[in-house]
């Protein structure tokens, strides 16, 4: 076994434990183990990829050759743009990881699951993308959703529990991130959002409330509400990219009409959508109608749903569907 193949199964097993420890019920502060599973496994999966690329002796400090450079060297060598989401994200977590023996608190958690979701979405990226690995193949894909804690941040709960220094450190890290979560894309990090819905059936609820008809302020049900912006987040270009990034994994391809291999195009996306009536399907399509023409954007429900059907037939479908259309 050379030292890439070393380097790749470390690499994995430290992403299981960090998946392990973060699942753990009996683990308290799970936050401190995932941070420095997850940024060893960062590490050593980037090091065996800058071996691959770039020679052995890159791992390696130019003045010491006997000792290998830290992660941040290493993301920084492979993600070479500052603004890349993923990039942040692991910066981030690698400063987490850098302070955690003075400061992290189980609520760390509440601020920090975001980032640690995506993190673990982008490695399975990467390491397939770098490795030709398949992670799903190692962890069930049902246990790659970290846990989530259904408490939010209680500001004033943190100032009472925690000494000053900790507590002004995590207000202010939760300040810092909010506005960086909310813009960012699913690179930097994954919003968990509680979703709370009235069911009559007990056997339907996480957790149970009772009706006060004698309490002095009243309220209302509102039975739905949804935010287009995270619901139905994809245009067209991003559809399209999303949709070919499942069939390159699945080993998937069209065909085009001399038989070479060819890509999924925005040509093909719009022949779905016509025939199929996607942007007349609410649960697929949301039209802004801002403008006097319409603009449509696409719920993941709508990739999925392509991607099941092109699965069916890939080498015919396209042309099905133009025949029948």
């Amino acid at each position: 076994m050379n030292i890439v193949e070393k380097l790749i199964d470390k690499s994995k097993e430290a992403f299981l434990m960090a998946i392990e420890v973060y699942n753990k019920p009996s683990i308290k502060y799970r936050v401190e183990g995932f941070s420095f599973f997850i940024c060893n496994s960062w590490e050593l999966m980037l090091k065996a990829y800058m071996i691959n690329k770039f020679g052995e002796s890159s791992i390696y400090y130019k003045d010491n050759p006997n000792r290998t450079i830290t992660l941040e060297n290493c993301i920084k060598k492979v993600f070479t743009n500052d603004k890349d989401p993923l990039r942040r994200n692991l910066e981030k977590i690698v400063e987490l990881r850098n302070t955690s023996t003075h400061f992290v608190t189980e609520e760390y958690e509440m601020i920090y699951i975001p980032l640690f979701q995506a993190s673990v979405f982008n490695y399975i990226e990467k390491m397939l993308a770098f490795h030709n690995v398949d992670m799903t193949t190692v962890v069930p894909q049902n246990f790659l959703t970290l846990t989530v804690s259904l408490n939010a941040l209680n500001i004033d709960e943190i100032r009472a529990k925690y000494p000053k220094e900790i507590a002004e450190k995590m207000i202010s890290i939760n300040e810092e991130l909010s506005p960086i979560i909310s813009e960012n894309n699913n690179h930097f990090a994954i919003r968990v959002d509680h979703h709370y819905y009235i069911t009559k059936d007990k056997n339907l609820a996480a957790t149970t409330v009772r009706i006060d008809n004698s309490a002095e302020t009243g309220v209302k049900i509102i039975k739905e509400l949804k935010d287009p912006n995270d619901t139905h987040k994809y245009n067209c270009k991003n559809c399209c990219s999303e949709i070919n990034k499942r069939l390159d994994k699945n080993g998937i391809f069209l065909k085009s009409k001399n038989g070479d291999k060819r890509n999924f195009t925005a040509n093909d996306f719009s022949l779905f959508c016509k025939y199929y009536d996607i942007k007349n399907n609410p649960k697929l399509c949301y039209a802004h109608k801002i403008y006097a023409q319409p603009q449509y954007t696409y719920s993941i429900q709508a990739i999925d749903f392509i991607v099941e059907e092109i699965k069916k037939d890939p080498e015919n479908i396209i042309q099905n569907l133009k025949a029948k259309k």
